[in-house]
């Protein structure tokens, strides 16, 4: 069967620009070339039945947030076609790639056919894991990566709560707490959902430094979330009758059983563990894929055929700070890929592909969670020495009301370069988290951050920033004016140094380490000699509630002729790294 026709207003031959797949990298490349080449025939081919979806937002329609549906249709082949005479095609699979032909196969529910092209951009996206749980493919389990996955979920929630109470609400198991597993459980949670969150990690939200973690766990508590840390869902078995869970009677449709032996019964499950390249339609071309299965193309989204492009979450990117190649599954960064390759195809300067960030952000009801860069067990793992600094200052200034603490974490390495940082709040998170991933974009060190101009007043934030803090911050631990100790080093200071508490009495009696001097910053000079005596010739390891009063006090030891070194971040951080103390 030949392929559908297209109008054209070209009158000799216009150049064929075949995109296979939509959403943010394809359409991007499509709009973009669209926009450089008025007379190419552009043909989109799109398997599912929706080329262009706002995916990013399916959570916030599930929560209710995003009322209509519609709202996250952000164009249609008819919008496409009327507004940039783009011949978009849904329901189209292709299924191979011709190279020496120059043409691809395309499926259709009727038929197939076969459509010629003079510049081929693949476009096809990421699948989801499919983690090795018995009982995966039951009614109840979903996933929430399209369209149809939030259809399905919301239809479910929706025939849920119409048959039971508050009192006997619901109950759903998130397999995943990673970004979308979060936004997931706090949709099921707003509507009504009991939720219990599985994840195979120490720690929710894997890609933050684990001393964050805590804050987010907490405030999952705080909204009903049962978690279940360091453990994977081994099976999910159909149960016929109400099921006896933690005392009570609970009816369900499965029972999700844990790899500690805990027995989750739940009406429904989601279950979103991470992505891989759908690359397979690339990898039956012939064209070259890195190690972990994604396409492999130039600075210029070129493959290892001429003719050929790729971009979004199949193809294999650098990331800027450990020079390692992977795929990254965010919009951003596909969409620039897009528009890339669009100018590479129809023969427009390219501007420079810079290295991937992977800067991403997450709600956790009344926090936000903001990564960008490398965070410490990547650098680790990469072998990249580095500093981190720690600090827990407000998002504006303190004597305006309604200050929220924000909990910021950033690396250095040995020169002072910014190399990633993450930050969690109430408020104030992502405004930093934006200009630290600017900064690391433009190599900007710890003194650069010091130097940094940045918008103030009262409501919006503080004469020292937080990211001037943290530059002050890495400053001091760089040169040397405040040598640092981390709370992981914790056992070897309480063996090897004097721990000095530096808050007041107050805190010290609501909680405090064993065996450790407390001496309020304020008093330190006037009991210097008590200091010394206790010290015995050791170092002394210093630390307050944040690191700023613990600081003063150990320049004043210094100033001394001690030996002395500041904890990052305090005890909040202590707290973190340390659960129960």
């Amino acid at each position: 069967m030949s392929e559908p026709t297209m109008t054209t207003s070209a009158t000799a031959d216009p150049r064929r620009i075949v995109i296979v797949g939509g959403v943010a990298g394809g359409m991007s490349a499509a709009a973009r070339a669209r926009r450089l080449d008025e007379r190419a025939q552009i043909v989109v081919l799109e398997q599912g039945d929706y080329v262009s979806f706002a995916n990013c937002g399916l959570p916030y329609h599930l929560a209710g947030e995003i009322v209509k549906r519609e709202s996250l249709l952000l164009h249609t082949a008819a919008s496409l076609a009327s507004t940039l005479n783009l011949d978009v095609r849904t329901g189209h699979r292709v299924s191979a790639v011709d190279r020496d032909a120059q043409q691809v196969t395309v499926q259709t529910e009727q038929d197939s056919y076969t459509l010629p092209y003079d510049a081929l951009l693949l476009s096809p996206g990421a699948v989801g894991v499919r983690p090795p749980i018995e009982g995966l493919d039951h009614p109840a389990v979903h996933s929430l990566r399209t369209i149809p996955d939030v259809d399905a979920v919301r239809d479910s929630v929706h025939a849920l709560l119409s048959t039971r109470t508050p009192e006997d609400p619901p109950h759903a198991v998130v397999v995943g707490a990673g970004f979308i597993g979060l936004e997931a459980v706090e949709a099921l949670t707003s509507r009504g959902v009991t939720v219990h969150l599985v994840e195979l990690a120490d720690h929710v939200l894997p890609p933050i430094d684990a001393e964050l973690a805590p804050l987010l766990a907490a405030e999952l508590a705080a909204h009903g979330v049962d978690l279940h840390l360091s453990v994977s869902a081994q099976s999910i078995a159909p149960i016929e009758s109400a099921h006896e869970w933690d005392g009570k009677s609970s009816s369900g449709a499965v029972v999700v059983t844990l790899s500690d032996g805990t027995e989750l019964p739940a009406d429904l499950v989601v279950v979103n563990v991470g992505v891989r390249p759908a690359s397979a339609l690339a990898r039956d071309a012939g064209l070259d894929l890195g190690p972990t299965g994604a396409i492999r193309v130039d600075a210029d989204q070129r493959t290892s055929d001429p003719h050929i492009w790729a971009v979004g979450d199949a193809v294999e990117i650098t990331h800027a700070i450990t020079g390692a190649t992977g795929p990254v599954p965010l919009a951003g960064p596909a969409n620039r890929q897009g528009r890339r390759a669009a100018d590479s195809i129809c023969g427009h300067p390219t501007i420079r592909q810079a290295a991937v960030l992977s800067t991403a952000i997450v709600r956790v009801f009344g926090l936000t969670a903001a990564t960008t860069g490398a965070n410490q067990a990547t650098l680790r793992r990469a072998g990249i020495v580095h500093e981190v600094v720690h600090i827990h200052p407000g998002d504006h200034a303190g004597y305006y009301p309604g200050s929220e603490q924000v909990h910021l974490v950033a690396s250095f390495a040995p020169d002072g370069t910014l190399l990633g940082a993450q930050a969690v709040g109430r408020a104030g998170a992502d405004k930093r988290i934006d200009v630290l991933a600017t900064a690391i974009r433009a190599g900007m060190t710890a003194a650069d951050l010091a130097e940094l101009e940045l918008a103030y007043a009262p409501p919006y934030g503080s004469a020292k920033d937080p990211v001037n803090m943290l530059g002050f911050v890495a400053q001091n631990a760089l040169d040397g004016t405040m040598p640092q100790w981390q709370a992981w080093d914790l056992e070897d200071a309480a063996e090897n140094t004097l721990i000095l508490d530096v808050r007041s009495r107050g805190e010290y009696a609501h909680g405090h380490l064993d065996g450790v001097l407390n001496i309020p910053h304020t008093e330190l000079r006037e009991r210097l000699a008590e200091v010394r005596a206790a010290a015995a010739g050791r170092d002394i390891s210093v630390h307050c509630a944040s690191g700023v009063r613990s600081y003063l006090a150990t320049r004043i030891l210094l100033g001394e002729g001690l030996t002395a070194r500041n904890l990052s971040g305090g005890w909040l951080t202590l707290q973190a790294v340390h659960q129960g103390l």
